[in-house]
Protein backbone atom coordinates (compact mmCIF):
# COMPACT_ATOMS: atom_id res chain seq x y z
CA UNK A 1 0.00 0.00 0.00
CA UNK A 2 1.18 3.72 -1.03
CA UNK A 3 0.01 6.57 0.72
CA UNK A 4 -0.19 9.63 -1.04
CA UNK A 5 -1.02 13.10 0.20
CA UNK A 6 -2.30 16.39 -2.82
CA UNK A 7 -1.86 19.61 -1.85
CA UNK A 8 -3.76 22.59 -1.92
CA UNK A 9 -6.20 22.52 -5.60
CA UNK A 10 -8.16 25.45 -5.09
CA UNK A 11 -10.45 24.98 -7.76
CA UNK A 12 -7.97 23.65 -10.61
CA UNK A 13 -9.72 20.52 -11.32
CA UNK A 14 -7.66 19.88 -14.63
CA UNK A 15 -4.08 19.92 -12.77
CA UNK A 16 -6.02 17.98 -10.02
CA UNK A 17 -6.41 15.13 -13.00
CA UNK A 18 -3.22 15.66 -14.64
CA UNK A 19 -1.79 15.03 -11.09
CA UNK A 20 -3.93 11.75 -10.34
CA UNK A 21 -3.15 10.60 -13.74
CA UNK A 22 0.93 10.98 -12.76
CA UNK A 23 0.16 9.09 -9.50
CA UNK A 24 -1.60 5.88 -10.97
CA UNK A 25 -3.80 5.11 -8.13
CA UNK A 26 -4.07 1.41 -7.06
CA UNK A 27 -6.26 -0.69 -4.80
CA UNK A 28 -4.92 -0.05 -1.18
CA UNK A 29 -3.75 2.93 -2.00
CA UNK A 30 -4.46 6.18 0.41
CA UNK A 31 -4.67 9.62 -0.93
CA UNK A 32 -4.70 12.29 2.03
CA UNK A 33 -5.66 15.70 0.17
CA UNK A 34 -4.76 18.50 2.75
CA UNK A 35 -7.62 20.98 2.06
CA UNK A 36 -8.36 23.90 -0.28
CA UNK A 37 -10.50 22.24 -2.50
CA UNK A 38 -11.97 25.36 -3.67
CA UNK A 39 -11.37 29.16 -4.32
CA UNK A 40 -9.68 30.33 -7.14
CA UNK A 41 -9.85 28.75 -10.89
CA UNK A 42 -13.80 28.35 -12.19
CA UNK A 43 -14.06 24.39 -11.11
CA UNK A 44 -14.50 24.54 -7.66
CA UNK A 45 -17.53 22.86 -7.20
CA UNK A 46 -16.72 20.31 -9.89
CA UNK A 47 -13.40 19.47 -7.47
CA UNK A 48 -15.48 18.85 -4.36
CA UNK A 49 -17.91 16.76 -7.29
CA UNK A 50 -14.81 14.77 -8.32
CA UNK A 51 -13.40 14.51 -5.12
CA UNK A 52 -16.96 12.88 -3.38
CA UNK A 53 -17.09 10.35 -6.44
CA UNK A 54 -13.48 9.70 -6.43
CA UNK A 55 -13.60 8.30 -2.94
CA UNK A 56 -16.46 6.13 -3.70
CA UNK A 57 -13.75 3.86 -5.36
CA UNK A 58 -10.42 5.05 -3.28
CA UNK A 59 -8.97 5.48 0.26
CA UNK A 60 -9.16 8.70 0.79
CA UNK A 61 -8.83 11.33 3.81
CA UNK A 62 -9.97 14.94 3.04
CA UNK A 63 -8.38 17.49 5.74
CA UNK A 64 -10.45 20.75 5.95
CA UNK A 65 -8.52 24.24 5.02
CA UNK A 66 -9.34 27.66 5.72
CA UNK A 67 -11.31 28.42 2.50
CA UNK A 68 -13.19 25.22 2.54
CA UNK A 69 -14.59 26.60 5.85
CA UNK A 70 -15.94 29.59 3.94
CA UNK A 71 -17.48 27.77 1.42
CA UNK A 72 -18.94 25.79 3.90
CA UNK A 73 -20.77 28.53 5.70
CA UNK A 74 -21.82 29.59 2.51
CA UNK A 75 -23.31 26.73 1.63
CA UNK A 76 -25.10 26.71 4.92
CA UNK A 77 -26.79 30.53 3.82
CA UNK A 78 -26.17 31.56 0.47
CA UNK A 79 -26.98 35.20 1.59
CA UNK A 80 -23.67 34.72 4.31
CA UNK A 81 -21.21 35.91 1.83
CA UNK A 82 -18.20 36.60 3.70
CA UNK A 83 -16.24 39.24 2.14
CA UNK A 84 -12.53 38.59 2.81
CA UNK A 85 -14.01 35.33 1.30
CA UNK A 86 -15.65 36.94 -2.19
CA UNK A 87 -12.13 38.57 -3.03
CA UNK A 88 -10.27 35.48 -2.41
CA UNK A 89 -11.45 33.36 -4.82
CA UNK A 90 -15.10 33.03 -3.34
CA UNK A 91 -16.69 34.93 -6.21
CA UNK A 92 -15.54 32.34 -8.64
CA UNK A 93 -16.74 29.31 -6.32
CA UNK A 94 -20.27 30.84 -6.24
CA UNK A 95 -20.36 30.95 -10.52
CA UNK A 96 -19.42 27.63 -10.27
CA UNK A 97 -21.71 26.34 -8.11
CA UNK A 98 -24.82 27.91 -10.70
CA UNK A 99 -25.00 24.45 -12.09
CA UNK A 100 -25.66 22.56 -9.57
CA UNK A 101 -29.30 21.82 -7.87
CA UNK A 102 -30.18 22.51 -4.51
CA UNK A 103 -30.17 18.65 -3.82
CA UNK A 104 -26.17 18.42 -5.01
CA UNK A 105 -24.97 21.42 -3.09
CA UNK A 106 -26.63 19.80 0.37
CA UNK A 107 -24.08 16.38 -0.85
CA UNK A 108 -21.12 19.25 -0.77
CA UNK A 109 -22.20 20.78 2.39
CA UNK A 110 -22.28 17.51 4.10
CA UNK A 111 -18.79 16.86 2.20
CA UNK A 112 -17.11 19.88 3.97
CA UNK A 113 -19.34 19.39 7.29
CA UNK A 114 -17.63 16.16 7.56
CA UNK A 115 -13.50 16.79 6.69
CA UNK A 116 -11.39 16.13 9.84
CA UNK A 117 -9.39 19.09 11.02
CA UNK A 118 -6.25 16.85 10.68
CA UNK A 119 -5.05 12.99 10.71
CA UNK A 120 -2.14 11.24 12.08
CA UNK A 121 -1.39 7.94 10.57
CA UNK A 122 -0.50 4.56 12.46
CA UNK A 123 3.04 5.83 11.65
CA UNK A 124 2.83 8.43 13.46
CA UNK A 125 2.90 11.23 10.47
CA UNK A 126 0.77 14.39 11.15
CA UNK A 127 -1.36 15.56 7.76
CA UNK A 128 -3.01 18.94 8.63
CA UNK A 129 -3.63 22.45 6.28
CA UNK A 130 -1.72 24.97 8.08
CA UNK A 131 -0.27 24.39 11.80
CA UNK A 132 -0.95 24.17 15.45
CA UNK A 133 0.81 25.91 18.74
CA UNK A 134 -0.41 23.88 21.47
CA UNK A 135 3.63 22.85 22.88
CA UNK A 136 1.75 19.15 23.73
CA UNK A 137 0.46 18.29 20.16
CA UNK A 138 -2.34 18.33 18.24
CA UNK A 139 -4.67 16.86 20.71
CA UNK A 140 -4.26 19.68 23.07
CA UNK A 141 -4.87 22.45 20.77
CA UNK A 142 -7.53 25.26 22.45
CA UNK A 143 -8.22 27.11 19.04
CA UNK A 144 -9.71 24.60 16.65
CA UNK A 145 -9.05 27.43 14.05
CA UNK A 146 -5.70 27.11 14.04
CA UNK A 147 -5.65 23.85 12.20
CA UNK A 148 -6.82 25.55 9.13
CA UNK A 149 -5.04 28.97 9.76
CA UNK A 150 -1.81 29.35 11.70
CA UNK A 151 1.07 30.40 10.04
CA UNK A 152 3.40 30.13 13.43
CA UNK A 153 4.43 26.67 12.62
CA UNK A 154 5.63 27.29 9.51
CA UNK A 155 7.20 30.94 9.94
CA UNK A 156 9.16 29.10 13.28
CA UNK A 157 10.91 26.43 11.11
CA UNK A 158 11.69 29.24 8.36
CA UNK A 159 13.99 31.26 11.44
CA UNK A 160 15.03 28.03 13.46
CA UNK A 161 18.47 27.16 14.14
CA UNK A 162 19.09 24.14 12.44
CA UNK A 163 21.98 22.78 13.72
CA UNK A 164 19.69 22.36 17.40
CA UNK A 165 19.67 18.63 17.62
CA UNK A 166 16.07 17.19 17.72
CA UNK A 167 16.85 15.59 21.82
CA UNK A 168 17.97 19.22 22.48
CA UNK A 169 15.35 20.84 25.00
CA UNK A 170 16.40 23.69 22.72
CA UNK A 171 14.24 22.03 19.70
CA UNK A 172 11.30 22.96 19.31
CA UNK A 173 8.68 21.24 21.10
CA UNK A 174 5.67 20.99 18.29
CA UNK A 175 7.92 18.71 15.91
CA UNK A 176 9.01 16.48 18.88
CA UNK A 177 5.22 14.58 18.85
CA UNK A 178 5.64 13.54 15.19
CA UNK A 179 7.45 11.20 12.90
CA UNK A 180 6.89 13.70 10.26
CA UNK A 181 4.43 16.70 9.73
CA UNK A 182 3.00 17.83 6.48
CA UNK A 183 0.73 20.95 5.81
CA UNK A 184 -0.24 22.98 2.69
CA UNK A 185 -2.02 26.63 3.19
CA UNK A 186 1.14 28.43 2.85
CA UNK A 187 2.74 28.63 -1.26
CA UNK A 188 6.17 27.54 -1.37
CA UNK A 189 6.27 30.00 -4.70
CA UNK A 190 6.29 32.70 -1.60
CA UNK A 191 9.52 31.67 -1.27
CA UNK A 192 9.93 31.25 -5.45
CA UNK A 193 10.23 27.67 -5.01
CA UNK A 194 7.72 25.42 -7.24
CA UNK A 195 8.57 22.21 -5.37
CA UNK A 196 7.47 21.18 -1.95
CA UNK A 197 9.96 22.38 0.97
CA UNK A 198 10.90 20.49 3.46
CA UNK A 199 12.46 21.89 6.47
CA UNK A 200 13.91 19.29 9.29
CA UNK A 201 10.11 16.99 9.77
CA UNK A 202 7.99 18.80 8.33
CA UNK A 203 6.79 19.30 4.53
CA UNK A 204 4.87 22.05 2.68
CA UNK A 205 3.32 20.48 -0.26
CA UNK A 206 1.22 24.00 -1.35
CA UNK A 207 3.03 24.64 -4.02
CA UNK A 208 0.77 27.58 -5.12
CA UNK A 209 -1.79 26.07 -7.31
CA UNK A 210 -4.24 30.01 -6.59
CA UNK A 211 -1.78 31.34 -7.94
CA UNK A 212 0.59 30.83 -10.72
CA UNK A 213 1.78 27.10 -9.73
CA UNK A 214 0.95 23.67 -9.40
CA UNK A 215 -0.97 21.11 -7.59
CA UNK A 216 1.54 18.64 -6.21
CA UNK A 217 0.76 15.26 -5.30
CA UNK A 218 3.65 13.62 -2.98
CA UNK A 219 4.40 10.21 -2.02
CA UNK A 220 5.17 10.05 1.58
CA UNK A 221 7.09 6.89 2.11
CA UNK A 222 9.44 7.59 -1.18
CA UNK A 223 8.92 11.47 -1.23
CA UNK A 224 8.99 11.40 -4.65
CA UNK A 225 6.40 14.06 -5.91
CA UNK A 226 4.25 14.96 -9.00
CA UNK A 227 3.38 18.02 -10.65
CA UNK A 228 0.60 19.92 -12.70
CA UNK A 229 1.18 22.11 -15.03
CA UNK A 230 1.30 25.44 -14.13
CA UNK A 231 -2.57 26.55 -13.30
CA UNK A 232 -2.38 29.63 -15.54
CA UNK A 233 -1.66 27.44 -18.71
CA UNK A 234 -4.81 25.51 -18.15
CA UNK A 235 -7.56 27.88 -17.55
CA UNK A 236 -6.14 30.76 -19.79
CA UNK A 237 -8.94 32.74 -20.24
CA UNK A 238 -9.06 33.31 -16.10
CA UNK A 239 -6.33 35.17 -13.25
CA UNK A 240 -7.73 32.67 -10.46
CA UNK A 241 -6.32 34.54 -7.43
CA UNK A 242 -3.58 36.93 -9.18
CA UNK A 243 -5.64 40.10 -8.47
Amino acid sequence: MRTFAIGDIHGGLKALIQVLNQLEIKEGDKIIFMGDYVDGWSESAQVVQFLIEFSQKFDCVFIKGNHDVWCENWLKDTNDVNPSWYIHGGKETMESYESFSEEEKKLHLTFFENLPLYHLDAKNRLFLHAGFTSLHGVEKEKHQEYFYTDRSLWEMLLVMDRSIPRDSILYPKRLQHYKEIYIGHTPTTNYDESSPINIESVWNIDTGAAFKGKVTGMNIDTKAYFQSDNLPSLYPNEIGRNK
